[in-house]
């Protein structure tokens, strides 16, 4: 085989990139593992969207991430769902999982990482090996007990959990469970885990979720059942190691995803690299295994606790929690279908409070629609292009005056301000009023009379650096507008703007 000579040049270069990617700082970001017991729901498709938002910020920060999720799938409401569809716990899981990654692919969620709870090669005997590390750290043990296990949550529910006997979350009856299993001693970390949290080695945000686990933990933590009999798991699960008439807890199982996705028991060198996670994002209704039955698990492997914890509020439906066991769910498939991708971003970045709940209604989503993307960004954009491809040569060069080149700085500070406090809705209101702004500006130079070049100069620099400021949350449109400015953002510098306008980019709806 005739050998391949790479030029000197080109050498040095390939050499100093390699250098430069090994010198680039790292993020490794993970959100929730979903139950495969239901397709997805809007809710699900909020949390794909606000890791995907963090992930792709963090690219154009030019760092290098790992953007992780997977599917739990070792859990009794999985087993339940499959006998209710008359398939095999597996097939089951199996065709679940792909709705998930067919949302995440419609949505463009750039995953890097999609990990299987089934997955015997990459997951399980990191699962087993970590039970072990457990065992010999005296952590686990065995006893008989008696509780009150809420299949939906997939947990075991003290009386001060229920209201008038019911899981809150569910408005089921717990069922009462009696048989001997395997424990962690969540107890003998109480005062770590109390620690880490007080102290922000993990830290948790929002302040009120943060004060509300420091609560729970203070009341007292008690040691929690991590198996469940071989008869109740109906035999779907990871067998304990030496014990195959006992499964392991879906919780002590599917935490483990966020190590095994990124190497844990397999390839120390990728796991060194990217644990401890940076940010791991969460709903609400979960945040006690995560900042408590997560950390402990973490401090008996003597492992680093991730960074921090975003805990999101819930897309409510009619007022509730928009939930597969409610049964008021939206389906997020035919939204996409019916309004595209960006739009659906859109709306549940802007109009759902990234800590807090928000409802969602047909109504207000149309409203939004056609008051922020037809009316604003896309009547803007036709605007400007309107005027400039009439009094303005192909060719012109991007060149803001002073006085955008500030404003540009300014709502650019702005911008990575509200992200670094991950408030997305906040960001998207730093773009709409450039937006705004723009237009007002429009109105006071009135270029369609008096045809100033450097005010559509201007208005021409401001829809680039919109577009460029929507990468990480929009997935389509900054390219559409780009593809009209004839402009390609990651070319030679100065831009030059070659405009061809397209068709709206969203016509008003009714469409």
């Amino acid at each position: 085989m005739k050998r391949i000579e790479i030029p000197k040049d080109e050498l040095k270069k390939l050499h100093k990139d390699q250098k430069l990617s090994s010198m680039r700082k790292k993020f490794y970001l993970t959100i929730a593992i979903p139950y495969v017991n239901a397709p997805p729901h809007l809710g699900h498709a909020l949390e794909f969207i606000q890791g995907d938002v963090i992930a792709r910020y963090h690219r154009l920060l030019g760092e290098d991430v790992k953007y992780l999720t997977g599917s739990d799938e070792n859990a009794i409401k999985n087993v339940l769902a499959a006998e209710k569809a008359g398939l095999f716990p597996q097939p089951f899981c199996d065709q679940i999982t792909k709705l998930f990654q067919k949302l995440g692919k419609k949505l463009d969620i750039s995953f890097d990482i999609w990990q299987r709870g089934s997955d015997k090669e990459l997951h399980w005997p990191g699962v087993k090996k970590i039970w072990n590390f457990s065992v010999e750290a005296g952590d686990i043990y065995k006893k008989p007990y008696q509780g009150k296990y809420c299949v939906g949550c997939e947990s075991f529910k003290m009386e001060k959990d229920l209201v008038d006997g019911l899981c809150p979350e569910h408005g089921t009856k717990p069922q009462l469970v009696s048989e001997e299993n395997y424990f962690f001693k969540l107890s003998k970390y109480q005062d770590q885990i109390l620690d880490s949290i007080e102290t922000d080695k993990l830290r948790v945000i929002p302040q009120k979720r943060k004060n509300e686990i420091l609560s729970f933990i203070k009341e007292g933590l008690e040691d929690f059942s991590i198996s469940r009999s071989k008869e109740r798991a109906r035999g779907w699960g990871i067998p304990v190691p030496g014990d195959d008439e006992q499964y392991i807890y879906t919780w002590f199982d599917a935490l483990v995803i966020y190590l095994t996705g990124v190497g844990f028991s397999r390839d120390e060198k990728e796991f060194n690299k990217w644990w401890p996670a940076d940010l791991q994002i969460i709903g609400k209704d979960i945040i006690r295994f995560h900042a408590v039955y997560w950390l402990a698990m973490l401090l008996s492997l003597e492992l680093p606790l991730p960074k921090q914890l975003l805990v999101h509020g819930f897309i409510t439906s009619g007022g509730r929690k928009m939930s597969k066991s409610i049964g008021n769910v939206v389906d997020p498939f035919e939204l996409v279908k019916k309004y595209g991708t960006d739009p659906i971003r859109y709306f549940l970045l802007r109009e759902i409070s990234p800590t807090e709940d928000g409802d969602f209604t047909y109504e207000r989503f149309e409203e939004r629609y056609n008051s922020d993307l037809a009316d604003g960004l896309g009547n803007l954009l036709s605007r400007i292009l309107t005027m400039a491809e009439k009094v303005l040569p192909e060719g012109t060069e991007y060149a803001p005056d002073a006085e955008f080149e500030d404003l540009f700085r300014q709502v650019s500070g702005e911008l990575r301000k509200s992200m670094d406090e991950f408030r997305f809705n906040d960001a998207l209101e730093v773009i709409w009023k450039l937006i705004g702004y723009c237009d007002q500006y429009i109105e006071k130079k009135r270029p369609w009379e008096t045809e100033d070049v450097q005010v559509l100069k201007n208005l021409l620099a401001a829809l680039m650096t919109i577009a460029l400021l929507l990468r990480p949350f929009l997935s389509v449109t900054p390219d559409k507008i780009f593809n009209q400015l004839g402009v390609d953002p990651e070319g030679k510098k100065p831009w030059r703007f070659r405009i061809k306008k397209g068709d709206p980019l969203f016509p008003r709806f009714p469409f």
